[in-house]
């Protein structure tokens, strides 16, 4: 990896003002009011909404509490994808704070998969992890790792700690410097009005010629609408971590460093917004 510290600072400590407001359809004892949190986006809701859950839990009676799910406008939003991701793909053009529902009743089975204990969330983290990591280096960095390196890679994540999850983290970022850069670049694309959940294909960081891949090549392979032509006006945002990158930005660099702690860039492309 290049010296770009301050950039994984950043991305780390990226943060989303919200706003946690009780469904109207939950039976309370007394009037609640909202909840405030700064989410971080490179964390996920069912690691960082226990105060919030306490918070409204006061006002209820045990029996009408069953899981917690959250909402975003009439979608469920699924607890497996980061929140940096979540509000991208759903809110990346709206007012601050994000305004988000909370239900404990009429759990969407269809939309969204339960989560009852903070395990789940690990499993699906280092089972991403794991598949990056095939991608990157069929697996032999993360399998030459001990338990406790894998251990630390979801403490630091789990507790907000930086340096923790980097010590670890910078082995599966590494690569021979004669290959150029990863065997293929782990990303998924997502679109909101899009049936399938996201596109993920292989694709190589450097062209057989040699020639660095940018983030344009991959979505003209990928999602071609999402290319604006030079003749005409914009009708798609492609964000990763809040920001438009230049279609011109190495793939390579990208997944160094604007890949969530999972390891994968996971790229939404939203359309313009229109007044």
């Amino acid at each position: 990896m290049t010296d770009d510290r301050d950039v994984l600072r950043d991305v780390w400590f990226g943060r989303i003002p919200t706003c946690f407001t009780l469904s109207q359809d939950e039976i309370t004892e007394r009037e609640v009011e909202p909840y405030y949190l700064l989410l971080p986006r490179v964390s996920y809701l069912m690691l960082v909404t226990d105060k919030a859950k306490k918070h409204f839990q006061k006002v209820m009676r045990q029996e009408d509490v069953g899981e917690m799910w959250f909402e975003y406008e009439g979608a469920p939003l699924k607890w497996h994808y980061p929140i940096g991701l979540l509000f991208d793909l759903h809110a990346s053009n709206a007012a601050l704070p994000w305004n988000v529902i909370v239900h404990f009743k009429n759990f969407p089975e269809t939309e969204i998969l339960h989560c009852l204990t903070k395990d789940a969330v690990e499993a699906h983290f280092m089972s991403c992890i794991k598949e990056a990591d095939a991608l990157k280096h069929k697996s032999q960095v993360i399998n030459e790792m001990q338990k406790k390196d894998h251990k630390q890679l979801w403490m630091g994540l789990q507790n907000d700690k930086f340096d923790q999850f980097w010590a670890i983290n910078r082995k599966l970022m590494e690569y021979p410097t004669e290959e150029g850069g990863f065997r293929y670049i782990p990303f998924r694309i997502y679109q909101p009005q899009n049936e399938r959940p996201f596109i993920q294909k292989l694709f190589r960081p450097v062209s057989t010629e040699g020639q660095p891949h940018n983030l344009g090549d991959l979505l003209k392979e990928m999602v071609p609408v999402s290319v604006t032509p030079e003749d005409m006006e914009k009708q798609y945002q492609v964000v990763i971590h809040g920001i438009e990158p230049m279609l011109e930005t190495p793939l390579q660099w990208l997944s160094e460093y604007l890949s969530y702690p999972d390891n994968f860039l996971h790229i939404s492309i939203v359309p313009v917004p229109r007044d």
